[in-house]
């Protein structure tokens, strides 16, 4: 269980934090960027639940929870598969990518065919979703380049690609169930 006596320990000061296996490295690595967007990701899903009620609140309680999972898995490095490593790693699961999937057909399953893309806004938790949507792709971007520099769990980045699907889908069952979606209209304001 984590234990926090105190908030500051200086020991960020000159630019390095630690992972957590102990390793220090520098504030802006990729590694930290990853999982900086992810915790990124968590704030706006608690700006999401400022307008959530019932099951979608209670959804976005679990997933909020699931990214402080995931931040804990990019943090520490999975190396070797964590052989001898002195406690097990939390490491993101497939249940909880499949739990996403499931989640996102049921939700999808009331809602009408898209015949054109989505602008952010409706509802204002529906908008809160897209902005959710989007920083969870912003987070994807930088764990899947972080993957290409070193290990990663490959559940993770199915988890992060879901979710933004999720909050995509979730964004228009906020809107209405579709019914306020903003459409994109192309070319709209080309004409004077």
């Amino acid at each position: 269980m984590v234990v926090l006596s105190k908030i500051y320990t200086r020991t960020g000061d000159k630019g390095e934090t630690a992972l957590g296996n102990g390793d220090r490295v520098a504030k802006h690595s990729l590694r930290v960027s990853a999982y900086g967007t992810v915790d990124e990701t968590n704030a706006t899903i608690g700006m999401a639940r400022l307008h959530a009620t019932g099951d979608m609140d209670v959804a976005l309680a679990r997933i909020s929870n699931d990214m402080f999972d995931l931040g804990a898995d990019l943090c520490t490095p999975d190396r070797e598969n964590d052989a001898g490593a002195p406690y097990p790693r939390l490491r993101i699961v497939d249940v909880q990518v499949d739990r996403l999937e499931t989640e996102i057909d049921a939700m999808n399953a009331n809602l009408s065919v898209l015949r054109s893309f989505i602008l952010p806004g409706g509802t204002p938790l529906g908008a809160h979703l897209h902005l959710c949507r989007t920083v969870c792709r912003r987070a994807e971007r930088l764990t899947v380049e972080l993957s290409g520099a070193e290990d990663v769990n490959p559940a993770a980045i199915k988890y992060l690609n879901r979710l933004s699907d999720w909050f995509f889908v979730a964004g228009r069952i906020a809107n209405n169930g579709g019914k306020d979606d903003v459409l994109w209209v192309p070319g709209l304001t080309r004409d004077a």
